[in-house]
């Protein structure tokens, strides 16, 4: 099984580590252990010895063995549900740096959201319809990002990383070229919905950020004249969409 860099790297930390720990209680120029010496001296020094071995082989297992846990996607509800459930397909090479940028999506919405209702709450009264409009419009923004995230996990749920990285390494070449386009492309197609995904999450961050701007720069504004900005018709017309394609 190919190791890729992130993983190696991970490996290597965790050796050095074991081997630095052994060398600073086993040295005679620092802590001195040794098995063979007092009964404590010997019962210490082998435990540690245990628990180096058993601590190494936990770190290959979890790196390079242990699979994506399966969290049950219809009971998230919080933004740490869906980012526990994200996490473990960092250990998926195909899907590292989508999963890294997903997660760092997740964390600039929060940072977002905090902005957006601290410049509201600074220019406009709470209970006014300018208000309650742009916080309706940014708590469709909000499930719409979460509808993308749930959607990624359903697809990801299914994903098989073990058939789809032996049929990269052309370790299906006993099947017929047909059957082996079918499935490259199948494989193809989840990975594409996962970047279109992320893609349209991108979207809905760069609106928000265009929403922000407008609102910074104006005093006051009608009903009629939030319903008329560029960026609220942008965001709205998102949410349809995406909304359409997502039945």
């Amino acid at each position: 099984m190919p190791v890729n860099a992130g993983k190696l790297i991970k490996l290597v930390v965790i050796v050095i580590g074991v081997i630095a720990l052994n060398i600073v209680v086993f040295s005679p120029g620092f802590l001195g252990l040794k098995i063979g010496g007092n009964a404590l001296s010997s019962a210490l020094a082998v435990s540690l010895l245990v628990g180096s071995l058993l601590g190494v082989i936990y770190g290959v297992y979890t790196i390079l063995v242990k699979k994506p846990e399966k969290h049950p996607i219809k009971q998230m509800i919080t933004p740490e549900d869906y980012e526990a459930a994200l996490r473990p397909y960092k250990r998926v090479k195909v899907l590292e740096a989508d999963m890294d940028l997903a997660l760092q999506q997740m964390d600039r919405l929060q940072k977002k959201q905090e902005t957006l209702s601290t410049v509201l709450s600074q220019r406009f009264d709470q209970g006014g319809l300018s208000y309650q409009k742009f916080a309706s419009i940014t708590q469709e923004v909000y499930k719409l990002f979460y509808l993308n995230i749930r959607s990624i996990l359903n697809r990801l749920s299914v994903f098989d990383e073990a058939e789809f990285e032996s049929l990269m390494r052309g370790k299906s070449s006993r099947l017929s070229a047909q059957v082996i386009q079918e499935k490259t492309k199948i494989y193809n197609d989840y990975l594409s919905f996962v970047k279109n995904s992320i893609n349209t999450n991108e979207e809905i961050l760069l609106k928000l950020d265009r929403l922000l701007l407008e609102i910074s720069l104006l005093d006051s504004l009608e009903l009629g004249d939030i319903e008329q900005m560029a960026c609220m018709q942008e965001i709205d017309s998102l949410i349809k969409q995406t909304k359409y394609y997502k039945q």
